[in-house]
């Protein structure tokens, strides 16, 4: 039996590392070619390829998705995964703060996608997947302008949808809740107390755990997978239940 993206050619931004990392390992898994789009390519392994591209410089993404289409024929899939954090209410970041977010969480998904969709316009199986954020659906303290832009992903990635589907593009999202990866982990280290700052970020998603990087990865497989043709406009929720569920606090045990 065929891998699902068996002959397909994949596109994984921010790919070295964390979430990218477990989603170029997921796709490659599933037949895909995979080449990783970072600003620090050497620490990627697994992969087809591995590109420098600074997601926030059109020329180095454009320069990037012609390499990955000279180098394998075609482009079928694109994860804009590419994106950093960011700390504080609304008041605690300056304008160019504001706009350095923005540029790489919002406007770099649109740069690399502006390169890529007339590649995807000829596959016959093309999809894209974006990351979004539970931040972008649920309020949460400290989040503002992290929130801001997850929030846009979640709406750029609508219009997208609603744009491109009749080319034969499928756009989707994933929302992830808060997972086990290097920039929570750092955040985590920088806590007062660490391991009870682990505790409550568990205790907040109804299922009790940081979200694993490899459910994330599932999730994208399946949203960029002919399996889901008919799957388009949707941000799919892997966060533990926090987006949609309401639990009451757990019986204590004896």
């Amino acid at each position: 039996m065929s891998a699902p993206l068996d002959g397909l050619v994949a596109i994984v931004t921010g790919g070295a590392s964390g979430l990218g990392a477990a989603i170029a390992h997921r796709l490659r898994e599933d037949g895909a070619a995979v080449a990783i789009f970072d600003v620090n390519p050497d620490a990627a392994t697994g992969v087809d390829l591995a590109v420098a591209v600074d997601v926030t410089d059109d020329a180095s993404v454009v320069a990037g998705v012609e390499r990955v289409v000279e180098q394998f024929g075609r482009l079928d899939i694109l994860v804009n995964n590419a994106g950093i954090g960011a700390q504080g209410d609304v008041t605690a970041n300056s304008d160019d703060e504001w706009h350095r977010v923005f540029d790489i969480n919002v406007v770099g998904i649109a740069r690399v996608s502006r390169a890529a969709i007339p590649y995807l316009r000829t596959s016959p199986s093309a999809a894209i997947c974006n990351t979004s954020s539970i931040a972008a659906t649920a309020g949460l303290p400290q989040r503002a302008l992290y929130s801001a832009t997850k929030g846009a992903v979640l709406s750029l990635t609508q219009a997208m949808a609603a744009d491109h589907l009749r080319e034969g593009i499928r756009v989707n999202a994933v929302n992830p809740g808060t997972a086990d990866t290097p920039w929570v982990g750092r955040l985590l280290s920088a806590a007062p107390d660490p391991a009870a700052e682990r505790a409550a970020l568990e205790a907040r998603q109804p299922h009790g755990r940081l979200v694993r990087a490899e459910e994330v990865a599932d999730a994208v497989a399946y949203l960029v997978s002919p399996r889901a043709g008919s799957t388009a406009g949707v941000a799919l929720a892997v966060d533990g239940g926090m987006q949609g569920l309401r639990l009451r606090p757990a019986e204590p045990v004896g």
